[in-house]
């Protein structure tokens, strides 16, 4: 697999389009931190990390529904930043998603965080991907 973050979009966005309720994704450190930034902006419902499933562990999340129309919460998630094409950003030009209404992640020196926490804390980073 060449790029692991893609397919964690990729598996998200699919298990949405399937209306599945829970996704299972092969762990790295990169996904634990962006699954906790989902979870934390109300993207998804929960997650679970096990470490006994395979070498490198598993994250099991749980995806977010609206309760009537059972539309998914996360109407769009974009990769940015490629193998082929890194989309870096310095701490003054952090891109705007929607506005401010979605979130961009980014991997900066301090850690991945989203756009608004990197503004705060001054530091540019690779940009991972958009959520909103």
């Amino acid at each position: 697999m060449t790029d692991p973050i893609a397919d964690f979009l990729t598996r998200i966005r699919n298990a949405q389009k399937a209306k599945h309720r829970v996704v299972d994704i092969p762990a790295s450190n990169i996904k634990k931190e962006m699954t906790k930034i989902l979870k934390d902006k109300g993207y998804i419902l929960n997650y679970k990390f096990e470490e006994e499933v395979n070498y490198q562990g598993n994250i099991k999340i749980a995806l977010k529904y609206h309760p009537e129309t059972k539309t998914p919460a996360i109407k769009s998630i974009k990769r940015v930043s490629k193998p082929g094409l890194r989309q870096y950003c310095d701490s003054e030009n952090i891109p705007r998603v929607l506005n401010g209404l979605g979130i961009a992640i980014l991997s900066t020196s301090k850690g991945v965080m989203t756009d608004k926490e990197a503004q705060a804390q001054g530091v540019g980073g690779e940009v991972l991907c958009y959520v909103y």
